[in-house]
């Protein structure tokens, strides 16, 4: 596969993080995206720095499907900027000013472009090959407002309301980077108060203060063209296909997910970074084991196989077949006769761990 020209605008040559990134992109960030965009900028070290896509992943033991992920997901954050040429094939990554939400590349053409979860192309294979799954989003670009600016929204009740509103359930001042995202969503998106302080109030309730996350979130409802708090609520709109995939899994029907549940699908999608065949899977085994519904256990299992870096469906394979032996294990030890050694002279208990896990997590579901 062709290499891709890696580029940026910053003329310093030492491999550096910035405080932005880790103060305000890191911590909302799936950790192998983190991985990628380190590795991106350590790439930049070397002159007219170039990489494939199949490289990168070979590096991480990942597909190309994850590299793409992981670029889409820092284009959406403006971190980098994704470049193609007249056949939008992909032939660059301009590596963004993280501390400038705003900068921008110096070809206006592709300025603003916003590349779905699915889409980042190599440079030898036509962007619809790649983005089949979902088509490029564009959105509209961020503005900076003047202390002029401000002041003047200042002056509309409503606006001086959501300041002071944000400000209590952020729980801190707002800055100057708050202050222009807030006006971002009411100002180019076309978010009302009403709707912006119900987004606010969403992510904080599930313990994100981050303006970054609440912005990805925003871009998210601006995409699916959610206008209204009702709409929001709903939540089909926002997580689409996955939304009815895992109502249907459980096989919820006459009702709408709530928002705790809604939480949780976001967070399987956009924290850990789950395709759909994984989350469904979990949603499979929460059904076998509890025989109902239930966020919090399909959670439990989401949460450990991201914590145990899994990315497909064999990597669960993996990890089913290596529980199996130690349960093979514990059942042959169990079966030697017992020792000769008068402190193990009684009758020993064999405990299904398993079993005891369901019963534990049965008698506390939610």
């Amino acid at each position: 596969m062709a290499n891709i020209k890696l580029h940026s605008d910053s003329p310093v040559s030492a491999t550096s993080v910035s405080n932005t990134f880790i103060d305000e992109y890191m911590s909302d960030a799936n950790g192998e995206f983190v991985k990628i965009y380190l590795y991106l900028l350590r790439l930049m070290n070397a002159p007219q720095a170039s990489f494939s896509i199949s490289s990168i992943a070979d590096k991480f033991e990942h597909t190309e499907k994850d590299v793409k992920r992981a670029l889409a997901y820092w284009e959406r954050m403006h971190l980098l900027q994704l470049e193609y040429d007249n056949d939008k094939n992909l032939t660059g990554i301009r590596m963004l000013d993280s501390s400038s939400r705003d900068a921008s590349p110096s070809d206006p053409g592709t300025s603003g472009t916003q590349t779905e979860s699915s889409g980042a192309p190599a440079q030898s294979a036509p962007a619809s090959a790649v983005l089949a799954d979902t088509p490029a989003q564009t959105v509209p670009a961020k503005k900076n407002y003047s202390a002029d600016d401000i002041l003047n929204f200042r002056q509309n009740e409503s606006v001086a309301e959501l300041f002071f509103i944000a400000e209590r359930y952020l729980g801190r001042t707002l800055s100057a980077t708050d202050i222009n995202t807030l006006l971002y969503f009411y100002d180019v998106l076309g978010f009302s108060t009403e709707l912006i302080v119900y987004l606010i109030e969403s992510c904080v309730s599930n313990n994100h203060t981050s303006i970054r996350y609440i912005e990805k979130v925003a871009l998210g409802w601006a995409d699916q063209h959610i206008t209204t708090v009702e709409e929001a609520k709903q939540g089909s709109p926002v997580l689409g296909k996955m939304y009815y995939a895992v109502m249907n899994a459980f096989g919820i029907t006459g009702r709408k997910l709530v928002s705790a549940e809604i939480a949780y699908i976001s967070r399987w999608t956009n924290e850990y970074g789950f395709d759909s065949d994984i989350i469904l899977e979990a949603c499979k085994r929460t059904m076998a084991s509890l025989h109902q519904p239930n966020f919090k256990y399909t959670d439990s299992i989401l949460s450990d196989w991201n914590k145990k870096q899994v990315h497909h469906l064999s990597d669960i394979a993996k990890l089913d077949a290596a529980h199996q032996e130690r349960k093979k294990s514990s059942a042959s030890a169990a079966a030697n006769p017992a020792s000769k050694n008068k402190f193990n002279n009684f009758t020993q208990r064999s405990y299904d761990y398993d079993e005891l896990e369901q019963m534990l997590l049965t008698t506390n579901v939610h």
